[in-house]
């Protein structure tokens, strides 16, 4: 994933999400394989799946936090800008951070698919490449749209060596450095 040839450079892209996030507080942008992208604002469903995700990461280790909306430098050599919906830090791994973190130390990000035209690409194409690009070890993707959860583990070379993924109501294991098995059934109450 080459951005070099983007006219945009980051910085760029940087104070033009500042000043829409200014105007608009419902505007969220993110800058994937050189081009700048609008995320959609969550809707209840959204909001349901990630708080379940949100307590379910803190049982596992009470020394961790889903931040939400923790906008990280991705891709290679970081010129890529992503709001994953969630971020699985240690607790106090953002204090300091700027508005875009480096990817250091995240252990997993969480994507919830949205019902918006850009889906597809943004989810499901160019994020697990920015993900596995920056080397974030898990990249979990509750995809609504396909009723299954995607999980993305073991990147190298800019991609995820594996893949496994499961229809809504199975389990799956989310492995090291995450390690835990999420029992997905929840899912099928909030997503018809």
């Amino acid at each position: 994933m080459d951005t070099s040839a983007s006219p945009l450079s980051q910085e760029d892209f940087e104070e033009i999400a500042r000043a829409a996030a200014r105007t608009n507080d419902s505007v969220r942008l993110e800058f994937l394989d050189g081009k700048i992208r609008e995320k959609a604002v969550p809707d209840g469903v959204h909001q349901r799946i990630y708080a379940w995700l949100l307590g379910l990461c803190m049982q596992a280790n009470q020394g961790w936090m889903l931040y939400p909306d923790h906008g990280m430098r991705v891709e290679a050599y970081r010129k890529g800008n992503a709001r994953p919906d969630g971020v699985l830090l240690p607790v106090d791994a953002v204090i300091g951070d700027g508005e875009w973190a480096r990817p250091d130390g995240a252990l997993m990000v969480v994507e919830i698919t949205s019902r918006d035209a850009d889906t597809n690409q943004r989810d499901r194409i160019d994020k697990p490449a920015a993900y596995a690009a920056a080397g974030i070890p898990v990249y979990l993707l509750v995809d609504r749209g396909n009723q299954s959860v995607k999980v993305h583990s073991e990147p190298e070379g800019g991609r995820y060596g594996k893949v496994n993924e499961v229809a809504f109501g199975k389990s799956v294991s989310l492995p090291e450095p995450v390690g835990f098995d999420l029992d997905t059934a929840p899912l099928l109450d909030w997503v018809g």
